[in-house]
């Protein structure tokens, strides 16, 4: 698994594949979020905490925060024990929006 090639509206926030630095506009981590769910995770399958953490560590050396950050975003779901994640069943680029509701 690795990140595939962001969008160039994110395209400042990477350095030869890897993350170097978390937007701090909702609208653009939103954006960071959805490009990593999509590029990391399938839909199809779930994962341990160690798979999700060993597809983080492709991008960026946070997993603990990045994990947070795609469960926060409803991006990834996972069981009430932490044990498995999916990735949400709808994200924008499977043709649906995958905005979160408002708080």
């Amino acid at each position: 698994m690795s990140a595939h090639e962001p969008p160039a509206t994110l395209a400042a926030f990477f350095t030869d594949g890897r993350l170097t630095s978390i937007p701090r506009k909702p609208a653009r981590r939103t954006a960071l979020l959805e490009h990593l769910a999509q590029s990391l995770f399938d839909p199809d399958r779930s994962y341990s905490e160690r798979e999700v953490n060993e597809a983080l560590l492709t991008v960026h050396p946070d997993t603990s925060m990045l994990r947070r950050y795609l469960v926060e975003a409803l991006l990834l779901s996972r069981t009430r024990d932490g044990a498995s994640y999916r990735r949400a069943a709808a994200a924008v680029g499977d043709g649906a929006d995958a905005q979160p509701p408002a708080a």
